[in-house]
């Protein structure tokens, strides 16, 4: 029996739509209620949701049931951390602050066995092989992992065509909220200059061969995204709409003036 097939990278691979919500709650029982909501795919995050394994296993769980695909966001681009994550049952990995050809071929190295890659053979252990009950594991595992790699800064961008070049890079997705700050625009993703970088960014992802995708809680410029051919795009956070309709109901009732939570253009 081979490892589970990966819905999420064959629909990358056929360039098949795909909307997606951000997870920062951290909860599994929050992850249940998202996942059963009709998106494509759930984001746990990693790098600013206070996960820890234990957290990202029972959200994984949740998810597995619902028919959506999980893609789990790390903290940080380290070989220790993605084999934990890829033994714990995730399969397709979004890595934070990529820069380089060279940093991306060393993720990608990071997600497959030898002699592919450097990942650890401790499948015995893991959720991802349901515990040695899937018996092909170690010769199917690879390819139904997925790397997605995050371009979050002006140097990223810069070397976009370099690291879509890379063996093993499935998907690009670009951060608007951390490449507005590196061009010296913090807390304005919005401004028209990011824009447009994050726009001639898309179109160079997609013109060199690779599933383009991004983040947004702007319906207005997630639909722009999609116009312009990007795959894979996450439309909300759970954190951010959570808060805005808590704040709504009690300003019906409480405060009139007040405001509600501005969605970010990106995280």
């Amino acid at each position: 029996m081979p490892a589970p097939h990966n819905a999420f990278k064959a629909a990358l691979v056929a360039r098949q739509r795909q909307i997606g919500l951000w997870l920062g709650l951290a909860n599994g029982y929050t992850a249940e209620i998202a996942a059963g909501s009709g998106f494509d795919w759930l984001v746990i995050d990693g790098e600013h949701g206070p996960n820890t394994l234990p957290t990202i296993v029972a959200q994984l769980q949740t998810i597995a049931a619902s028919g959506a695909s999980a893609v789990v966001r790390a903290p940080i681009g380290e070989a220790w951390i993605i084999k934990q994550l890829l033994d714990i049952g995730a399969q397709t990995i979004l890595i934070p602050m990529v820069e380089s050809a060279e940093q991306a071929r060393q993720l990608a190295r990071a997600m497959r066995y030898p002699p592919n890659g450097i990942r650890g053979v401790g499948s015995a252990l893991a959720r991802a092989s349901a515990f040695s009950r899937i018996g092909d594991y170690l010769t199917t595992a690879d390819s139904e992992v997925c790397l997605l790699v995050q371009i979050e800064s002006s140097a990223g961008l810069k070397a976009i065509e370099a690291i879509a070049a890379i063996e093993g890079v499935d998907g690009i997705f670009i951060g608007p909220s951390d490449l507005a700050a590196d061009m010296g625009y913090l807390g304005r993703p919005g401004e028209a200059g990011v824009q447009e970088a994050v726009e001639d960014g898309l179109r160079r992802i997609m013109a060199a061969g690779k599933p383009a995708g991004i983040l947004t809680g702007d319906t207005s410029l997630a639909t722009r995204y999609l116009e312009l051919g990007a795959t894979f795009v996450a439309v909300g956070t759970d954190v951010t709409l959570f808060a805005n309709a808590l704040s709504g109901l009690a300003r019906k009732f409480n405060d009139p003036g007040a405001g509600a939570t501005k969605p970010q253009a990106g995280y």
